[in-house]
């Protein structure tokens, strides 16, 4: 069944052109740092601005998987334009569902479910994806995030006006409620991110009638940001990872590997985690934070016998790389060309917090 179900993920027409263009899950050339990027780039061009700060609310959701409507989930793929044929057999593999529970060799009495997608399915995130497509921002100074059943409000106050961004957490809580989706307030964050010197104590966002709780730092989508955007304890936590996984290429050595493998289990084991959506938070890193992140690279190196790539140039490759799907997919909208065709337009900033996030350093990239 997990066989046809990729067969079913892969058919040219069930991510429909018309998805919205923030859900970064299951898109071609859309991954977790393109999420995370998109989200840094918006707070830091508005904190370029004078009079500005930004909210930024982590939602949770309760059961999100289990709390699917199916005929819900039809209309919303219908209006999407999926196939008819495509809509029947999605609606029929998430209805009729038997469920049993078993202690021991003690089974319960079988209950047939109609609610949900199935957790463990090839489909199900794909299809949660689809369902939340019409989550999208109500005002301009507003951006709904998605990866999958991770979603974050990215609301732009200016002049302490934040009528917009409190209207955009009610109705968000409106249209959960309308399509059977339950908000966890408790385990919900909100975290502001404010550079102004005379700063004003920020009220609380209530969502039914419960205090969400402002934090400093959130691990968001996998990756430690805090409210100055500043990158210390994601790049803590990445060294204190990749000098965990030294200790097996130290044992592949004593077995007498030699360097072409030891290079090859450090690609995959230990550069993987140092380069781990480092388009979006490497390039506003501190000078400490670098020389840190290089010395796993000397101390592998020394272990390997073998030629390690910098830090700075797996970035600078990584950046390259992801700039060119980026011109591919004009979904994106964040690369122009000027009138004569050949350079892109750069993008203007007068901090340096914008000019060194990867947006603009890509276009630099590319402008070479």
């Amino acid at each position: 069944m997990k066989c046809f179900e990729r067969l079913v993920m892969t058919h040219n027409t069930i991510i429909p052109e018309t998805l919205d263009p923030l859900q970064f899950a299951y898109r071609p050339n859309r991954s977790t740092d393109d999420a995370i990027s998109i989200a840094l780039h918006t707070a830091l061009s508005h904190l370029d601005k004078r009079y500005t700060y930004v909210r930024m609310l982590f939602i949770d959701y309760s059961s999100s998987f289990n709390t699917i409507l199916p005929s819900k989930l039809i209309t919303k793929l219908r209006i999407l334009g999926l196939h008819t044929s495509l809509c029947n057999w999605i609606l029929d593999f998430l209805t009729d569902h038997p469920q049993v529970v078993r202690v021991g060799n003690n089974p319960s009495a079988m209950l047939i479910l109609n609610t949900g997608a199935p957790r463990g399915c090839v489909l199900s995130p794909l299809l949660y994806s689809l369902f939340t497509h019409d989550c999208m921002a109500r005002h301009d100074s507003n951006t709904i995030i998605k990866f999958a059943d991770d979603t974050t409000v990215v609301g732009l106050i200016t002049d302490n006006d934040e009528t917009a961004y409190r209207e955009e957490v009610r109705d968000l809580a409106v249209w959960c409620q309308n399509n059977n989706l339950s908000l966890n307030v408790t385990k919900t964050k909100e975290m502001i991110v404010d550079y102004r010197k005379r700063r004003t104590e920020h009220a609380p966002i209530l969502i039914d009638g419960a205090v969400v709780e402002q934090v400093e730092s959130f691990k968001f989508l996998g990756v430690h940001i805090n409210n100055k955007l500043q990158w210390s304890k994601h790049t803590k936590t990445v060294v204190k990872r990749a000098r965990q996984s030294l200790f097996p290429i130290r044992k592949l050595k004593r077995f007498g590997m030699g360097p072409d493998i030891l290079k090859r289990f450090y690609s995959h084991n230990i550069e993987s985690i140092l380069t781990g959506c480092i388009t979006a938070w490497y390039g506003n890193c501190s000078a400490s934070d670098r020389k840190a992140l290089q010395r796993v690279v000397r101390t592998a190196q020394y272990i390997t016998g073998a030629k390690l790539p910098a830090i700075q140039d797996l970035y600078t490759r990584q950046c390259q790389r992801k700039a060119l799907k980026i011109v591919k997919d004009p979904s994106h909208g964040l690369f122009s060309l000027l009138p004569h065709g050949t350079r892109y337009r750069s993008a203007k900033s007068m901090t340096k917090s914008l000019l060194n996030s990867f947006y603009p350093q890509a276009i630099r990239l590319m402008n070479r």
